[in-house]
C-alpha cells in the first residue's frame, strides 16, 4: 500500500504510528473463478498469471513489514508551534528500508570434508543416504545472480541427487535396488571412482495411497514478497492439482503464534483450498516450532493408517520466536518423528535465508528437503516428482561399504559429511536415518586409490609401539577375493521398526567403460568440489567439467542436464 506521510508535525507522526499498530489493510490475491476441476495446463497457466500478477504488484513501493497489515488515515495538521521535529525521528524518516532480499544473513551449517583413510585401518564406512536436491537449487541462484555460493552451501552429494540417473528398478520384494559402476577418476586418472545408485520402486500416482496433508506455512514478516509467501502459494497449487478425493489437506499457519487457516479437507475440493491459501498474508514476527508442534497435532488427528501422513514446511526457515536454535529444532522434531509422520521442508527467500534450520529439520524428521527458486523447480518436486517427495516407500535407509585392503590401499566418500554414522550404528534399528521416496534414485561416489599407486593424501603417522606393523607385501592377511568392495543396504518399511537388508559384491576390471551417467554424475562431483574449492580436487577445471558433462547428456528430455552445463560455463567466468 502506498503511503504518503501529508506533514511533518510530530503529532502527526504519533498518529499514524497508533494507526500503524491498530489498523489492518488486506491485499488480496486474485482467486480463481472456476469451481470445477481444472486440467493440469489450466492450473500451471492460471497460477503462472496469477504469480506474474504478483510479481508485477510487489514492484510499487510498500511498507516496511509489521505484525499486522495496516489501513492509514489522513493525519490531523497541527501548527508548527505546537512542536517540533527531533533529530531522531528526522533520521529515522531519511534512513533507507533494506528488503530481506538484500541482506547478508543467510545461514549454512559448517561442511568439514571427508577425507582420505585407509582401508586396512577403517575398512568400513557407514552413512545416511540423501535424497535432497537443496543445495543444487540454492547454487543456481546464486550463479543466476552472478555470484558464486559460498563454500557451506555446497553439499555436493545433494547437487549429484539432483538429477535422474537410469538405475535399473527393484523387481523382488525389496524397495530398493543397488547398483554399482566403476571407472577412471576425472581429476585424477591414476585414481578409480566407484558410483553407487539405489533405486526405489516407482508407484504409479493413482495407486498412491491416500494422503493426509499439513501445509505448514510461514507468514511472517520475512515472507513478504513475490518470491516468497506469493511463490509458496503458486506453488502449493500446483501440488493441489494432483490431489484426489479420498487425499486431505489442512493449512496451518505461524507468524507471532500458530494457527489453523483450513481444516483437513478433501482434495475433491480444489478451490476451497485454493481460496484459503490465497487469504493468507504476511506479517510479525517467527514462531516456527510453535507451527511444526501445531501441524504435527493436526496431522495426528487426521492420521491415516496405511497412507501418506506428511507435514508440508514453506518458509525461509528465519525462526526468531519460541523454539528456534538448530539444537532445539533437532529435539523438536525427534520427538515428532515418532508419530509416523514425515516431513517435507521446501525453502523459499533469499539475503536471510537459513538454510541451516531446514537441514537440520530434515534430516532428523523422516524427511526431505528442497529449494524452490522458482515456478519451474516448483513443478519439478511438486508435481513431476510428487511421489518421490510425498510418499516414502522405505525409511532409515543406510549403507555400509566394506573395502578390500588388498585391492584398496585408501578411500573417500564425496560428500555425506552431515550423513556420517559409526560403523556400529548400521545394525542399530534404533539410529535414525534417510528415507526414499517412490522413483527416487540415490547416487554416492566414493574415491579409490588402488594398491600401488602413489599416494600421501592420507598423512603419515608414526609406527605402532605396542602392534606389529605388517610389511606391505604381506597379503596373506588379507581374503584373497577379486572384489574391491562390498555394499550392504538396510531399510525399514515405512511403518516398520526392523531393518532388513540387501547386500552387493562389486570387482573392478580396472577399465574404463562407464556410462554416460557415469560421466555426466562425475562432472557434477568435480564441479562441486570445485565451488567448496576442495583440498581433492586434484587437476580438475571448470573446462574439465563441461566438457565430460557434455559428454554424458544423454536423453535429457527435461533440459535439466543443460541447464547445469550453462550453470558451469556461467561459474567459470564467475571464478574466485
Amino acid at each position: 500500500m502506498k503511503v504518503t506521510v501529508l506533514t511533518a508535525r510530530l503529532s502527526a507522526i504519533l498518529v499514524i504510528a497508533f494507526l500503524w499498530t491498530g489498523c489492518k489493510n488486506r491485499q488480496t490475491v486474485e482467486n480463481v473463478n472456476d469451481t470445477s476441476v481444472l486440467t493440469d495446463l489450466e492450473v500451471v497457466e492460471e497460477v503462472q498469471q496469477q504469480y506474474e500478477v504478483a510479481v508485477a504488484d510487489a514492484a510499487a513501493p510498500s511498507p516496511p513489514p509489521s505484525k499486522t497489515s495496516i489501513q492509514f488515515i489522513e493525519p490531523k495538521v497541527i501548527s508548527s508551534a505546537e512542536v517540533q521535529e527531533s533529530e531522531a525521528l528526522v533520521a529515522y524518516r531519511a534512513a533507507p528500508v533494506q528488503s530481506y532480499n538484500e541482506m547478508k544473513a543467510e545461514e549454512y551449517n559448517p561442511v568439514v570434508e571427508n577425507r582420505f583413510k585407509f582401508a586396512k585401518d577403517a575398512p568400513l564406512s557407514t552413512f545416511s543416504i540423501d535424497v535432497d536436491a537443496a543445495s543444487y537449487s540454492n547454487l543456481r541462484r546464486f550463479i543466476n545472480r552472478g555470484e558464486l555460493p559460498p563454500a557451506d552451501a555446497i553439499r555436493t552429494e545433494e547437487l549429484i541427487n539432483y538429477f535422474s540417473y537410469n538405475y535399473s528398478q527393484p523387481t523382488g520384494s525389496d524397495p530398493v535396488k543397488i547398483s554399482a559402476e566403476v571407472g577412471t577418476c576425472p581429476w585424477n586418472s591414476e585414481y578409480r571412482l566407484v558410483r553407487i545408485g539405489l533405486k526405489a520402486k516407482e508407484i504409479a500416482g493413482d495407486n498412491l495411497p491416500a494422503s493426509n496433508l499439513v501445509f505448514l506455512i510461514d507468514v511472517s514478516g520475512s515472507m513478504e514478497g513475490p518470491m516468497r509467501l506469493e511463490l509458496v502459494k503458486s506453488s502449493l497449487k500446483l501440488l493441489i492439482n494432483n490431489l484426489r478425493e479420498k487425499d486431505r489437506v489442512a493449512i496451518v499457519v505461524y507468524a507471532g503464534s500458530a494457527g489453523e487457516a483450513l481444516p483437513s479437507t478433501s482434495g475433491s475440493n480444489k478451490q476451497k483450498i485454493r481460496e484459503a491459501l490465497d487469504m493468507l498474508e504476511a506479517g510479525g514476527s517467527t514462531a516456527g516450532g510453535a507451527g511444526i508442534q501445531l501441524a504435527y497435532k493436526i496431522a495426528a488427528k487426521n492420521f491415516i493408517k496405511g497412507g501418506n501422513n506428511r507435514v508440508i514446511l514453506c518458509t525461509d526457515g528465519d525462526f526468531n520466536v519460541g523454539v528456534s536454535s538448530n539444537e532445539g529444532l533437532e529435539k523438536l522434531i525427534e520427538n515428532e518423528r515418532k508419530s509416523g509422520i514425515f516431513l517435507t521442508a521446501l525453502g523459499y527467500g533469499m539475503g536471510n535465508y537459513k538454510d541451516s534450520k531446514l537441514q537440520v529439520l530434515a534430516e532428523k524428521g523422516n524427511g526431505n528437503y528442497a529449494y524452490i527458486d522458482n515456478l519451474q523447480e516448483a513443478n519439478k518436486v511438486l508435481v513431476s516428482e510428487f511421489g518421490g517427495t510425498v510418499y516414502a516407500v522405505a525409511k532409515d535407509v543406510k549403507l555400509q561399504i566394506e573395502f578390500n585392503p588388498a585391492h584398496v590401499l585408501a578411500y573417500r566418500l564425496i560428500g555425506y559429511e552431515s550423513r556420517l554414522l559409526r560403523d556400529e550404528d548400521f545394525n542399530d534399528d534404533t539410529k535414525d536415518a534417510g528415507e526414499m521416496g517412490a522413483g527416487h534414485n540415490v547416487t554416492a561416489f566414493y574415491e579409490v586409490v588402488p594398491v600401488g599407486a602413489k599416494f600421501s593424501s592420507a598423512g603419515n603417522i608414526d609406527p605402532l609401539k605396542y602392534q606389529v606393523n605388517p610389511k606391505s607385501d604381506e597379503k596373506f592377511l588379507y581374503s584373497n577375493s577379486n572384489e574391491l568392495l562390498t555394499i550392504k543396504l538396510c531399510y525399514k518399511e515405512p511403518d516398520g521398526d526392523t531393518s532388513k537388508k540387501i547386500e552387493l559384491a562389486v570387482t573392478d576390471s580396472r577399465m574404463d567403460n562407464v556410462s554416460g551417467d557415469f560421466r555426466f554424475a562425475s562432472a557434477v562431483a568435480m564441479f562441486g568440489q570445485l565451488l567448496r574449492e576442495s583440498d581433492y580436487k586434484g587437476n580438475a577445471n571448470f573446462d574439465k567439467v563441461i566438457a565430460l558433462a557434455k559428454n554424458g547428456l544423454g536423453d535429457d528430455e527435461q533440459g535439466y542436464r543443460r541447464e547445469f552445463v550453462r550453470l558451469a560455463e556461467s561459474a567459470k567466468g564467475l571464478e574466485r
